[in-house]
């Protein structure tokens, strides 16, 4: 019977192993997904800002017309 017990202590403690490192992995890919999302938004802002034409393209344009 004690011997019966301590497989059974090891098998929950191999279950409580593995779902401690499941749960890990999958909030360390939720976080890492999370913060590429935000650096991404932040490269399309930044890609965004730098197409907008700037004043003296406009004054170039409107000179002509």
């Amino acid at each position: 019977a004690a011997e019966e017990r301590s497989l059974y202590i090891m098998r929950v403690v191999q279950i409580a192993v593995m779902c401690v490192l499941a749960l890990t992995v999958v909030f360390g890919i939720f976080f890492l997904g999370c913060n590429l999302l935000i650096k991404s938004e932040g490269m399309i802002n930044f890609l965004v800002k730098e197409r907008r034409p700037s004043k003296e393209v406009e004054a170039v344009v409107v000179g002509p017309y």
